[in-house]
């Protein structure tokens, strides 16, 4: 299990960093979303077997679901995460179309699905770097995740307005393998 510190100075600058890009994030022009949903299909490797984890939105979050039912119509097996307890990594959960959402925790949906483990987890963004390292929500939930699925393909995406000069990092934060916005795709990092 990872477990998640931060120092008071990282702690506040993290603070400041996710108030200055949740801005960003809900005055982003949401007609441009579409775009980083086409550049995510352009990266996802589309293979049938291939577990994809996405998300559900939240409120001024961007809206996946329409790449969850892209996916799904290619055959794409796809899962949601289950936000567990404080502490613990996320719970992936199968979703089609059919799918019974139950509300979780920090006002999250999941699938009524039985548990699978993907082998690509697209990942929302508040902030990120070019050096491919994000800036998360604060629970240290996708943190813990990568640190039990080390050679999962990450792609994080979030508005280009989002990005910073730079993240301050901690030894348990993984970078991500792509950032997708509505300009580009940036290709960070390859792994094993």
């Amino acid at each position: 299990m990872v477990e998640i510190s931060l120092n008071k100075t990282q702690a506040t600058q993290k603070a400041i960093l996710r108030k200055r890009c949740r801005n960003a994030l809900c005055m982003r022009d949401k007609s441009q979303d579409k775009y980083i949903i086409q550049h995510l299909l352009d990266c996802i490797p589309l293979e049938p077997k291939q577990v994809t984890a996405a998300v559900w939105p939240l409120p001024d979050e961007i809206d996946l679901r329409p790449l969850c039912y892209t996916l799904y119509a290619q055959g794409i097996p796809l899962v949601l995460p289950e936000t567990p307890p404080k502490g613990h990594p996320l719970i992936f959960r199968r979703w089609t179309p059919q799918s019974l959402m139950i509300q979780g925790l920090f006002g999250t949906y999941y699938p009524d699905g039985e548990i699978l483990t993907p082998q690509i987890i697209i990942v929302p963004l508040i902030g990120f770097d070019r050096t491919c390292h994000r800036l998360g929500y604060g629970g240290g939930y996708y943190d813990r995740t990568f640190a039990t699925l080390p050679h999962t393909l990450r792609i994080g995406y979030a508005n280009s307005a989002q990005e910073v000069p730079s993240i301050p990092k901690n030894p348990y934060d993984y970078p991500l393998s792509y950032i997708v916005t509505e300009k580009e795709i940036h290709h960070c990092c390859q792994f094993s």
